[in-house]
């Protein structure tokens, strides 16, 4: 399942803070297999690839919206899942930056 979010007003400290407290580069979230953010003048931007919606409501439920809310980040961000046709990663390419 690919998820895309966009999330107006996001800064990237905001984004930072987040993913310091969560730990999801430390610790993986169960279902989750490849995450990709970036910024555009106006918002976060985030593409995930999970196994199912499921598996990423859980994770924002029980993991992502403490830490959204303990960063100040207000608003509702702008989402949809879509099914995944194809998935490619190249040989040596592992890890995040």
């Amino acid at each position: 399942m690919v998820m895309f979010m966009r999330w107006t007003g996001v800064t990237p400290e905001q984004y930072d803070t987040v993913r310091d407290t969560v730990g999801w580069e430390e610790a993986a979230p169960a279902g989750s297999q490849v995450h990709v953010a970036w910024f555009d003048d106006e918002a976060l931007n985030v593409t995930d690839v999970w196994d199912s919606e499921e598996a990423f409501q859980t994770f924002f439920t029980e993991r992502l919206a403490p830490a959204v809310e303990k960063a100040g980040i207000s608003g509702q961000p702008e989402s949809e899942f879509r099914p995944l046709h194809r998935r490619f990663v190249p040989p040596g390419v592992v890890g995040g930056a």
